[in-house]
């Protein structure tokens, strides 16, 4: 793979890197970092991405994509990494939008596609179910037919920003058949609907983005059902083939690296740089050398995607990896503060540290989840058996 950029790639990078020093601000991010107006703050950035014509990289251009090239997304995450800028919230624009797009009907794709494109609608996932979480096949939230609706009863688990949340996208079981998948649908329902409670869902660090929906006779239009009845399991892979593959998080994790970089070989304490230390460095080149293949999988699959295909059990590698990277980094970065904790260094480095140690420890905690949502690791490991070794 030749991975040098043409004049024109290079020419791209300027660009985006000159959209995000203008455009992300500092008081943009100081409200980011603060996380205390989450769903104004991404939809002020998204916004600005979408005037820019840059918030659905993924998307057919006639419908508002960009139509960049494999190199160009790759060149832009990076950038947005290295501004420190965040990634779109994923449910609308890179989970449901792709469904709809390629399996929804024409009046749902112009009745939905143009307000998740500029930001007004805003969604979430309801797959996970209490008791049915990576066994996904297993849930038992039901849609029964009335007429032209559907009556919704169940609940929903571990629904990210469902607080904030205009639609939601489920899965619900409308047939029972003996193959668990089967008897699956694909719906959008209004999150507005009388019969849905919202409750929330505090994590570990203590951050409110979890939730569990609770669906008590909810009317739901049959119109709002995706593709036919029944087959929604063939939907669902789909998108969480979407989702696997953002789930790497290769860019963010190449920042987290450079700064864990910086850090050890900044600062002294009595026994000298942490960079100087073999063990360290032993553990370091370790995570490199793998975010280095995973960077040039990901490529792959993004030139794939490009063509037109949809990601395969590739979506599976690249999310046991990507994950199991960004643990071994949230791991390493908190021994590397751990390192300096009791250092006798000024003021302003301790301050500096005491921010970055915050910052590392929501990090580190909410990161422990990364090997379970979007199916946990182990699934993933049954889908490649499946699907690659035919085990």
């Amino acid at each position: 793979m030749d991975n040098s950029f043409s004049a024109a790639d290079l020419e791209f990078q300027q660009e985006v890197r000159d959209f995000f020093k203008t455009e992300y601000t500092g008081d943009l991010k100081a409200r980011a970092e603060a996380g205390t107006d989450v769903k104004g703050v991404a939809t002020q950035w998204q916004r600005k991405l979408f005037e820019k014509g840059w918030v659905a990289p993924g998307w057919p251009t006639e419908l508002g994509g960009t139509g960049w090239s494999p190199v160009q997304k790759f060149i832009f995450d990076t950038e947005r990494c290295e501004a420190g800028a965040p990634d779109v919230v994923p449910f609308g624009l890179k989970m449901v939008a792709p469904v709809i797009i390629h399996f929804g009907n024409d009046e749902q794709k112009a009745r939905f596609l143009p307000r998740i494109l500029s930001s007004e609608d805003w969604w979430c996932q309801g797959y996970s179910e209490p008791g049915s979480g990576s066994d996904l096949a297993a849930l038992q939230t039901k849609a029964e037919r009335d007429g032209d609706d559907y009556i919704v009863n169940g609940a929903k688990i571990w629904t990210t920003y469902a607080q904030y949340a205009d639609w939601i996208f489920c899965l619900v079981r409308t047939g029972n058949f003996e193959k668990r998948q089967q008897g699956i649908s694909f719906v959008l329902i209004d999150m507005k609907t009388p019969g849905i409670t919202v409750n929330p869902i505090h994590s570990i660090d203590n951050h409110h983005s979890l939730n569990e929906v609770v669906f008590d006779n909810v009317r739901v239009p049959v119109e709002n059902l995706i593709g036919a009845e029944n087959q929604g399991w063939t939907y669902a892979k789909a998108l969480l083939a979407h989702e696997r593959t953002s789930i790497a998080e290769v860019a963010n994790s190449k920042r987290n690296l450079a700064e864990i970089i910086e850090l050890a070989k900044s600062q002294t304490n009595h026994r000298g740089r942490l960079i100087d230390d073999p063990y360290f460095q032993n553990r370091l080149s370790d995570i490199e050398i793998e975010l280095m293949a995973l960077e040039y999988m990901d490529l792959r699959v993004l030139a794939s995607m490009s063509a037109g295909d949809t990601p395969g059990p590739e979506a599976s590698l690249l999310k046991i990896k990507g994950t199991e990277i960004q643990q071994s980094l949230q791991e390493l970065r908190m021994e590397t503060i751990g390192a300096y904790s009791a250092s006798l260094q000024v003021d302003a480095f301790q301050n500096d540290l005491h921010r970055a140690g915050s910052a590392s420890r929501k990090e580190y905690m909410y990161g422990r989840a990364a090997t379970i949502y979007g199916g946990s690791n182990e699934v993933q490991r049954n889908v490649i058996a499946k699907a690659v070794l035919g085990l």
